[in-house]
């Protein structure tokens, strides 16, 4: 039963990436879903709790693509990017503007305001809009572990074992540095800094790359009530959470508004299939997870130990996605006593710096896939996983590194 729990999983995302027949993403998720409960693999049950936790990250997910649309439409993205010169220092700006945005917010806002913003800056300085779209997926990976409100998973985590913001800067911090800093370097190896009239490494980003254009006429109403929204968007997503408010209602109190400004009701642009695939892919992890004995897999201490427990979460998160993947271990990550044993760090690293490969690793690389796609780019999952290759592999893999080497002196040796 578990060999069959298993193939259905991978069937599932098989399908969401390759889309047979052009059908789309959520069709294979969902068909195997509905095999595994018809067949008794997994509970009505199992199913609701495996979706619960999802349920707050998912419909954060369908309010902030329209988020980032009506904001384009208002003209937000366009006038920002206007004020971006094309100087030397514009790509390592850009990094750093987006390594900020995640450690400092979370993820998911990182790859919703700022993939727009950076096709903008792409068209008005004539680069490659997947060289600087891809800017955000891949901070998405690597700056994400800095806080508690990077991301999703630290959240569960610090929910889970009440672990506070030191502690997660204490084991955490310097490995996201440390990958942030070597994601760059890869990044610009990768072509990168490649600038408008200059010959990139790679055909197909210079095939990506259009002739610059005029930076449009100023507007400084639609500069300053576009701010003015993205601004208390973040501090909803920071101050929020603490008064009870939720990040998908934040996310939606800003749609109502450019709703409003704009005359615009984006819902053709609610990404139902993204949301439906992640459900899906929860559910069958569910399903897969009770027939399976990871506790001799994520147990142990030292850096053989580490090197296993980051390895199998990143495994498990491009293959099932990151949240679930999570869920599931967590049972095999806690001590005796209930709280988090030392495998929690490699753990949590795992899955949020390793699923580079399938861009259904993480909600937000299926964020930033409909991003790019509402903005008219086409990414395919041969083109992420190979910039998952070159660039975030190796960060993730050093920031791994440094992890390991700060065991021992946080007591974890």
């Amino acid at each position: 039963m578990t060999a069959i729990r298993v193939v259905l999983l991978l069937a599932a995302v098989a399908g969401a990436v390759v889309r047979p027949l052009r059908l789309p993403a959520f069709v294979a998720p969902a068909a195997c879903s509905a095999i595994a409960l018809a067949a008794g693999l997994v509970s009505l049950g199992e199913a609701g709790s495996a979706l619960r936790p999802l349920a707050a990250p998912l419909a954060f997910l369908l309010a902030a693509i329209p988020l980032a649309v009506l904001l384009d439409r208002y003209g937000y993205f366009e006038q920002l990017a206007a004020l971006f010169d094309g100087g030397r220092l514009l790509v390592p700006g850009l990094w750093a503007l987006g390594t900020g945005t995640v450690a400092v917010l979370n993820l998911d806002a990182g790859v919703v305001l700022l993939t727009p913003l950076y096709l903008r800056v792409a068209d008005q300085q004539g680069r490659s809009r997947f060289l600087l779209g891809v800017q955000p997926v891949l901070l998405a990976l690597l700056a994400s572990s800095f806080l508690p409100v990077s991301n999703l998973t630290n959240l569960i985590v610090a929910a889970r074992f009440g672990v506070g913001p030191l502690a997660v800067l204490e084991h955490l911090a310097l490995p996201s540095a440390v990958a942030c800093g070597v994601g760059y370097l890869c990044y610009r190896a990768a072509g990168g800094l490649a600038a408008p009239g200059r010959r990139t490494s790679s055909p197909r980003a210079a095939a990506g790359r259009p002739a610059p254009v005029d930076p449009p006429a100023r507007d400084r109403r639609v500069l300053t009530v576009g701010s003015l929204v993205v601004a208390l968007v973040l501090a909803g997503f920071v101050l929020g959470p603490s008064a009870g408010i939720a990040e998908w209602e934040v996310a939606l109190a800003a749609d109502l508004v450019l709703v409003l400004l704009t005359r615009y009701l984006p819902l053709r642009t609610i990404p139902w299939d993204t949301a439906l695939v992640a459900a899906g892919l929860a559910v069958l992890a569910a399903a897969a997870a009770a027939g399976l004995h990871l506790g001799g897999i994520l147990g142990g201490t030292g850096p053989v130990a580490a090197l296993r427990q980051a390895a199998v979460s990143a495994a498990g998160a491009n293959v099932v996605n990151n949240l679930p993947a999570l869920l599931v271990a967590l049972p095999f990550v806690s001590s005796s006593g209930g709280h988090a044993s030392c495998a929690l760090w490699p753990v949590l690293w795992g899955v949020n710096a390793g699923p580079s490969l399938l861009v259904t690793g993480s909600l937000a690389s299926l964020l930033w896939l409909d991003s790019m796609r509402r903005f008219g780019v086409r990414v395919t999952a041969l083109q992420y996983l190979r910039m998952g290759v070159r660039v975030a592999l190796p960060a993730a893999a050093a920031g791994l590194l440094v992890l390991i080497a700060l065991a021992p002196v946080l007591g974890c040796g």
